[in-house]
């Protein structure tokens, strides 16, 4: 069976997408005490790959039809420390998409108490492993990528969207 085949069998992402629930590893705890910033990423990273399977762009996409995404663009804000033995769940919007990009944002919180930890927003591209360049998703990527933003749409934006990074303004 195909990954198209199977993509036509499954079921679209919830809105937002929730990721499985993740626990901090020991390595990644900073002399602070906390978890270290490289760490949220890799965690977000996770979730995103999670989303990417149930939209058929994970790794079986990349093995059979040699198509990947690579983040163009990231802004991470740290709101909360998250310490060893944390379990956390990071929720995905998918806020946009067009025929080679990607627009999302992701929220890291604490799985059992709900607080919120992190945010990122992203911006990731679609590349032809082959040639290695941009290139447009498959019109089947496409159209199941556009349901998905469809149902996320419906959604209120998450706050922090958008943002930029820049010193306070000064009244």
């Amino acid at each position: 069976m195909t990954t198209a085949t199977r993509l036509q069998d499954m079921p679209l992402p919830p809105a937002p997408f929730l990721s499985s629930v993740m626990q901090i590893e020991p390595q990644w705890i900073d002399y602070n005490g906390h978890l270290n910033m490289a760490y949220y990423n890799v965690m977000m990273d996770r979730a995103i790959d999670q989303l990417w399977q149930q939209l058929g762009i994970g790794v079986s996409y990349m093995k059979e039809r040699h198509g990947s995404t690579f983040t163009a663009e990231c802004h991470v804000r740290y709101l909360r420390e998250i310490h060893l033995g944390d379990p956390v769940q990071v929720s995905v919007w998918l806020l946009a998409a067009d025929e080679k990009r990607l627009h999302t944002f992701e929220e890291l919180r604490h799985a059992t108490e709900g607080w919120l930890s992190a945010t990122s927003e992203n911006m990731t591209v679609h590349i032809d492993m082959s040639a290695r360049k941009v290139a447009p998703f498959p019109v089947d990527i496409r159209a199941r990528i556009a349901a998905v933003a469809k149902a996320h749409g419906a959604l209120a934006r998450p706050e922090g969207v958008g943002r930029r990074v820049a010193m306070p303004v000064k009244r």
